[in-house]
């Protein structure tokens, strides 16, 4: 009976051990894994963690694209305007002034008198001359007869050759002597038509610097001109061109003037003629303009800004003036070159504009030009780029590059 019993209780205790070890491994199996995941997220962790410092060292830049010329750019030089034919009128006579005729702004023709000069010495100089002609022309007339009796007695042996032959020779040295008293009188007559001061063409009087009973000397050294007559029918007007422009300026090119007594109107001119030779001391080019002048309103003197419409040159470029490098190689800027890295370009620059600077040679419009780089910023060094203007990249047919973890703020899980 004992023995059935104990045969019937064995295979209960045979299945309690094996439930054991089954819950041994399974709980062991439930621990590798928990240790492996542990693992492998602390090494994701510790590998986004190396993938944010790597981002943190690599600087963002914002990046800016060059501007070409899209429209005619404007020119504003000084400028002097002057008539179109101005002349001072000195005296040619000395004495004295009688009377003058016309003021400042009066409107004169060529010919029409202007003053007359009182010139006693000149006057007496004429009569002197005009007797000298006369006793001259007495001479010559007494020789001349006396030359043709003398020829008339040779044929009857009453006179030598030789006396005949002197007697001709008498009257052709008076006859010189009255060509010269004569031509004496005509350069006196000449300069008594000095005595009036005429106008040299059509214009208006600028000056008057002369008054009745003044001392009038003779020449340009001694005192200002007595009268200055202006044609301004047409203006003249002269601005100096920088050399950089100099080749933009052609012939029959249109500018408009402003004074500064009209503010609010625009005068036309048109490039007549240039000095072709650039000023060594201001590295400048004389341009000449013509202005119609037909309600004269355009004076001799007159200051004018003068504007120039150059045509539109789609090699210069425009970019921010941060952008450039002020080294000691001359100034320059960082390009973003293949692959992100930085290039560092010598740059030639043009017109400063305050905010955007002209550059005229060392970089074009398709570069990607860094605003503001750091001072640390060196040629091969890797930068992540960042559009300024996203509407210029999508002109380009370029995407913006997508910004980094430091450039969109993220920080690295507690832990990481």
């Amino acid at each position: 009976m004992r023995d059935t019993s104990e045969q019937s209780l064995d295979p209960a205790p045979r299945r309690s051990h094996t439930g054991l070890k089954l819950a041994g491994v399974t709980a062991l199996i439930i621990a590798l894994a928990v240790a492996g995941f542990g693992i492998w997220q602390r090494n994701d962790h510790e590998r986004k963690l190396a993938t944010w410092t790597d981002a943190q060292a690599v600087p963002t830049v914002a990046i800016v694209r060059p501007q070409p010329e899209t429209k005619a750019q404007t020119l504003t030089l000084p400028g002097n305007v002057d008539a179109w034919f101005e002349a001072p009128i000195y005296a040619r006579v000395p004495g004295y002034l009688q009377m003058w005729y016309k003021d400042i702004g009066a409107r004169v023709k060529a010919g029409e008198l202007l003053g007359v000069i009182d010139t006693p010495d000149l006057d007496e100089q004429l009569h002197q001359a005009k007797a000298d002609l006369n006793s001259a022309q007495a001479n010559l007339a007494l020789a001349e007869v006396t030359a043709k009796r003398w020829k008339a007695l040779l044929s009857s042996s009453a006179v030598s050759q030789q006396s005949v032959d002197e007697k001709v020779a008498d009257a052709v040295a008076l006859k010189a002597k009255v060509a010269a008293a004569q031509a004496n009188v005509d350069r006196l007559n000449a300069l008594e038509s000095f005595k009036r001061l005429v106008a040299p063409f059509d214009g208006v009087v600028t000056a008057r610097k002369t008054d009745i009973g003044d001392l009038i000397n003779v020449g340009a050294s001694s005192r200002p001109a007595l009268f200055a007559v202006a044609d301004i029918h047409a203006m003249r007007v002269y601005v100096r061109v920088p050399q950089a422009f100099s080749a933009r300026i052609a012939v029959g090119m249109k500018a408009n003037l402003r004074l500064p007594q009209y503010p609010d109107q625009t005068f036309s001119a048109t490039v007549l003629t240039t000095s072709n030779a650039i000023n060594r001391e201001s590295r400048t080019v004389l341009v000449e303009l013509v202005a119609e002048n037909p309600d004269g309103k355009l004076w001799p003197g007159t200051y004018a800004d003068v504007s120039f419409d150059l045509p539109a040159d789609t090699k210069i470029v425009q970019i921010p003036a941060s952008a450039l490098l002020f080294q000691s190689e001359g100034l320059q800027v960082a390009v973003l070159g293949p692959e992100n890295k930085v290039e560092i370009r010598s740059v030639r620059v043009g017109r400063n504009f305050g905010t955007m600077v002209e550059v005229l040679s060392g970089v074009s419009a398709g570069d990607r030009v860094i605003d503001s780089p750091p001072d640390s910023i060196v040629a091969g060094q890797l930068v992540h780029p960042e559009e300024q203007n996203p509407n210029i990249a999508r002109d380009t047919g370029e995407v913006p590059a997508k910004p980094t973890a430091a450039a969109r703020g993220d920080q690295p899980a507690a832990g990481q």
